[in-house]
């Protein structure tokens, strides 16, 4: 198992999160265009990369549900977590209780995105993942500076949701290896509710922030330059001649 790895996913999403307490200036527009890059890679990822991967392996005929599934289980984890994986910062209240819901489902959401991490030879998925978690937990550290937490409590939950990445790595290594619970055979179907996460969080990235669908010329550029990239991967790995 690489540590690189597993300190990469858990620094983009610490760093991500304390910068909170080091920009001054609102830097939306900037996460919105690292937001567009992620997606935009994340989703091209997705098509070259896992799809054709949980197509090719066992009991392949059945992996359309479970993708099916995955984007259902977003589109559930969404009504609790208002969208903070996408980066979205709602105004909360001072006096509002803890946002469990919020912590929760980007909780369960950053454990699952770790977990095809353990099938990423070419390194394809890992800066995917890392650029996206950084504008969600800059969102989520707004949202508990916003509720009044201290800087102590704002740390330790960035710090939670930072180790959530890593965590599913770790785990879904240990089942697609075989050394947790014999569970290898579940490996594909999980990968399966993955990649329906994967299509809605980016989708949903993509086609939200434009308006009357319209995309500015920075945005679409950014999204080209997320394409661009996975597919300069993909063909460099020789990703399209393994993916039969």
């Amino acid at each position: 198992m690489e540590i690189w790895k597993l300190l990469i996913l858990f620094l983009s999403a610490f760093l991500g999160g304390i910068a909170i307490f080091l920009v001054k200036s609102d830097k939306s527009q900037l996460l919105k265009l690292i937001l567009s890059f992620s997606g935009a890679y994340l989703f091209a990822i997705t098509v070259l990369h896992l799809i054709p991967d949980a197509y090719s392996g066992p009991d392949h005929s059945e992996i359309g549900i479970y993708i099916l599934i995955g984007f259902l289980l977003q589109i559930f984890l969404e009504q609790f977590s208002e969208g903070v994986e996408h980066g979205h910062i709602h105004k909360h209240n001072e006096n509002q209780a803890f946002p469990y819901g919020i912590m929760i489902s980007l909780c369960l959401h950053a454990f699952l995105e770790g977990m095809p991490l353990a099938k990423d030879q070419h390194n394809a998925l890992i800066y995917g993942i890392a650029l996206h978690h950084i504008p969600a937990a800059f969102a989520l550290a707004s949202i508990l500076l916003q509720s009044r937490f201290t800087r102590k409590s704002i740390v330790f939950y960035i710090s939670l949701f930072a180790i959530m990445a890593p965590l599913g790595f770790y785990v879904s290594y240990g089942i697609s290896n075989g050394s947790i619970g014999g569970v290898e055979a579940y490996f594909n179907k999980i990968m399966g509710i993955v990649i329906g996460i994967f299509l809605h969080i980016s989708t949903t990235i993509l086609f939200e922030s434009s308006v009357d669908h319209k995309v500015s010329r920075r945005k679409m550029i950014a999204v080209l330059c997320g394409v661009a990239i996975a597919l300069i991967g993909f063909y460099t790995s020789g990703g399209h001649s393994h993916a039969h």
